[in-house]
């Protein structure tokens, strides 16, 4: 009866074994992507890529969609004030 409830332990922990492998497997080729998109685009900018650089450079365009979203909608002000914030948010962040 031993050798049965040995057997059935060393089954299930070869299923989970293999299940968390493949996890890891996905997760981890997505986090090397991310890890490659992040490195690219804050290499490109000439930017750190720490968290708050990215998170000045997502505002930053935020600012700069809100501002052409409010130029479609013809609010001629706040377009433009929208846009000169972005700008003045990446400019900093840049140089």
């Amino acid at each position: 009866m031993d050798g049965f409830f040995n057997w059935l332990g060393e089954a299930i922990g070869n299923v989970l074994r293999t299940i968390v492998d493949l996890l890891h497997g996905l997760f981890g080729s997505l986090w090397q992507a991310m890890d490659g998109f992040v490195d690219g685009l804050t290499g490109s900018l000439g930017i750190g890529n720490s968290v708050f650089s990215i998170a000045v450079l997502v505002i930053g365009v935020l600012l700069l969609i809100s501002g052409i979203r409010a130029l479609v909608r013809g609010g001629i002000v706040g377009g433009v004030i929208g846009l000169l914030l972005g700008l003045m948010v990446l400019s900093w962040l840049i140089h």
